[in-house]
């Protein structure tokens, strides 16, 4: 490809919604183009990193045995009123109506689409097993857009889905897509993890989550140096067994004067006592109106995706300070001793003595609460976060903490969507029994940004060389200097009989523009015509700054033959 006659406008400066890395050199570098809030073109050089990223993901999928198919994007909402998920899935779901007033969603997955084309097309344990996926825009309508490709609206998805006659068979399915996801991200040249995660809006038995390690990203992950564990904060699960309280005899109840203290940190210092002893009292309304009462340890956060998934919870929030002052409550002094409301105890505190929690009234707290004489909960439940230093599940070594993004999901379903749509198959006896579903996704043109996120400098971006735009960018710094054209052409032609791809700058622009615009778009591998010709050099350079050599001219056809690799 010649620049001369490719689109590829390149920005000097940021762009003022830009925040993040992959957003920042997207936009600069001519990747992507802005068309609403979350809403983007892919603009030529995006489209073939866009088309790089899909190609391994189909050879992989294809080599698992699943089958490429295209579902509609637009579906009926009879097909999510069947499961249910068209009063769950909330706000997110693009709903529409024809001109005939039927209603319909813009799919932001598709369960519901391959689950009623199988039950129109499968009745017998002899049709099954079968793996479908396709690679497919799909619609959120996100409250918060933002980071570019990392949160948007409109998205591209790779989206799978098995069909197994029992769930050892599809554990089986299950562990064939883990091992493909590996092989793509692998072969993508990403640092990930793979962690444990919560279900969602997805729903089913269990799930992993692949995440890109990056700064920017909205995934909090814990995980083990020690024995390879990894989950998702918000499933991540604890015993606390590292910094437990020694245990003290307990000590007679008492309510003391605490003015205007109401922060645990406040109470702590003015009470003379390690956090941990105080414990929080939180009140959140569930969506059905419902007020739960959340005892805490103080130093521990509420996980409210472990809260919302242990009352079956669509939403929940923490009770206003006018709805706490209708409850009776008073914010910053509630407490668990005497309260109406049921109340719920994180493990943190279970075997806690002689702590302290708000008395329900204004200025006071008691001190010396135990467990069960002052109070006896419905139940200890693990509702905190999990964070750095807590003790691994699997071997207790303590936990590290990073950030990162979510590039792929796997979901084991069961038959959660088959019994609700009647996707039955008829066994060797002759009976009838649900289909056991699994599904994986694959945020194609997030990974887009996930690789830019890791892979860049000050000066732009550095593609990894199996999803890069060009493998190749043939700078001509002085595109009137007959002999630089005459070599320039020449590496080029070659280059394209070899097959590799190539860019040709040939535009009739500065030489310190071409080399900025080079280093904004990253491509791999560079080879620079210019002054040095006349000594029968040209300069060989790799993006990520590991070669920066002056080479002969004569040995043009072994430089490509390493290029093409």
């Amino acid at each position: 490809m010649r620049a001369s006659k490719f689109f590829m406008p390149t920005l000097k400066e940021t762009p003022s919604e830009a925040e993040v890395p992959s957003h920042i050199y997207l936009l600069r570098a001519g990747f992507i183009r802005k068309v609403a809030s979350g809403i983007y073109d892919f603009l030529p050089l995006g489209f073939r990193v866009l088309k790089k990223i899909e190609n391994i993901v189909r050879k992989h999928m294809d080599e698992a045995g699943a089958l490429e198919l295209l579902l509609p994007i637009l579906t009926p909402a009879e097909l999510w009123k069947e499961t249910g998920r068209w009063d769950v899935y909330g706000k997110e779901l693009f709903r529409l109506k024809d001109r005939h007033d039927r209603d319909f969603a813009l799919g932001p997955t598709h369960e519901e689409t391959i689950t009623d084309l199988v039950r129109k097309n499968i009745r017998s344990y002899k049709d099954l097993p079968f793996n479908f996926y396709q690679i497919q825009t799909k619609f959120r309508d996100e409250a918060r857009p933002r980071y570019g490709l990392i949160r948007g609206r409109e998205f591209i998805m790779k989206d799978a889905y098995s069909f197994d006659t029992s769930e050892q068979m599809a554990i089986k399915s299950y562990e064939l897509m883990k091992e493909t996801y590996h092989r793509i991200f692998k072969e993508l040249g990403l640092n990930y993890l793979m962690v444990e995660a919560d279900v969602g809006a997805i729903g089913g038995k269990f799930s992993h989550e692949f995440v890109v390690l990056a700064a920017n990203g909205e995934a909090h992950i814990v995980y083990c140096e020690n024995c390879g564990y990894a989950a998702n904060v918000e499933t991540a699960s604890y015993e606390f067994e590292l910094d437990r309280l020694p245990p003290e005899e307990e000590k007679p109840l008492e309510k003391v004067y605490t003015p205007n203290v109401k922060s645990v940190e406040e109470v702590a210092k003015f009470l003379g006592v390690d956090i941990k002893k105080v414990v929080k009292t939180l009140i959140y309304i569930l969506d059905d109106g419902t007020a739960v009462a959340v005892a805490i340890r103080g130093d521990r956060e509420v996980n409210e995706t472990k809260l919302l998934n242990y009352f079956k919870a669509l939403d929940a929030h923490l009770a206003s300070p006018q709805e706490l002052e209708e409850l009776g409550l008073v914010e910053g002094f509630v407490g668990p001793i005497g309260l109406d409301i049921p109340v719920y105890v994180d493990r943190s505190v279970e075997d806690l003595h002689n702590f302290v929690v708000g008395a329900n009234e204004k200025d006071y707290h008691y001190i010396n609460v135990n467990i069960p004489r002052d109070f006896k909960p419905v139940e200890f439940v693990d509702f905190s976060t999990a964070r750095k230093g807590d003790p691994c599940p699997i071997c207790k070594s303590p936990l590290e903490e990073t950030t990162g993004l979510e590039v792929g999901h796997i979901f084991l379903l069961g038959t959660k969507y088959s019994q609700a749509m009647r996707a039955y198959f008829v066994d060797k006896d002759g009976k009838e029994k649900p289909i056991v579903m699994g599904c994986y996704g694959i945020g194609i043109s997030r990974l887009i940004a996930a690789s830019v996120e890791q892979n860049h400098d000050k000066n732009g971006i550095i593609w990894p060389e199996s999803i890069a735009p060009f493998r190749l960018h043939i700078l001509a710094l002085n595109t009137k200097d007959k002999n630089i054209m005459q070599t320039c052409e020449k590496i080029y032609e070659k280059a394209k009989q070899k097959g590799i791809d190539v860019l040709l700058d040939d535009r009739d622009i500065s030489a310190g523009a071409k080399f900025k615009d080079a280093d904004l778009i990253g491509i791999p591998y560079r080879i620079v015509v210019g002054k040095a010709l006349k000594e029968g050099k040209i300069e060989l350079q790799r993006r990520d700054g590991t070669l920066k050599e002056l080479v002969d001219v004569s040995l043009t056809d072994n430089i490509l033959e390493k290029i093409k690799g």
